[in-house]
């Protein structure tokens, strides 16, 4: 027996005593339709908020309107992204501003640093790094292309973090 809807401590504990499949069958009966989830705090979640939502009352006409004007509005990407000429896992570079503290090196400066034996150059630009011939958003991006592995590119290359520390 599933108590109601007004203690709700109570109705998690009992749907959560409830198999899988039992949980499905009780969403198909409070929802009029089955899921297909089989995860089981999902569908007691549900099941609760559903229960609630029949019993208070769910949204109001105004709330249902204004959610159907934001998904009309919403750009829905129905495929993924198509992959770039230069293929999987490269980086991609874009220009991006983001807001630098002063003891940052300013646009035109050079960084650099020697990694395995390599002289790491890169160019400081108004919206980006140059490295290697391409434009990078971020310090973290070169580090990332040249180790092959995380690194926040503050540390990577030596300099001065936000708070002023090296």
């Amino acid at each position: 027996m599933i108590p109601t809807p007004d203690d709700i401590p109570a109705t998690v504990k009992a749907l959560g005593r409830l198999t899988v499949p039992e949980l499905k069958q009780r969403y198909a009966e409070v929802f009029g339709e089955p899921t297909r989830s089989n995860h089981k705090q999902h569908l007691v979640k549900r099941i609760v908020w559903r229960m609630q939502a029949l019993r208070e009352g769910g949204l109001t006409e105004r709330a249902r309107r204004r959610a159907l004007e934001l998904a009309d509005d919403a750009e829905i990407r129905l495929s993924a992204p198509r992959a770039t000429a230069r293929g999987p896992g490269t980086t991609v570079a874009a220009a991006f501003d983001a807001g630098r503290p002063a003891s940052f090196p300013k646009p035109g400066a050079v960084i650099r640093r020697e990694y395995k034996g390599q002289a790491v150059v890169v160019r400081v630009l108004p919206r980006g790094f140059e490295y290697g011939g391409e434009v990078y958003r971020s310090l973290t991006a070169i580090a990332r292309k040249i180790t092959g592995a995380h690194w926040n590119g503050v540390s990577f290359f030596g300099l001065p973090s936000a708070r002023g520390r090296k």
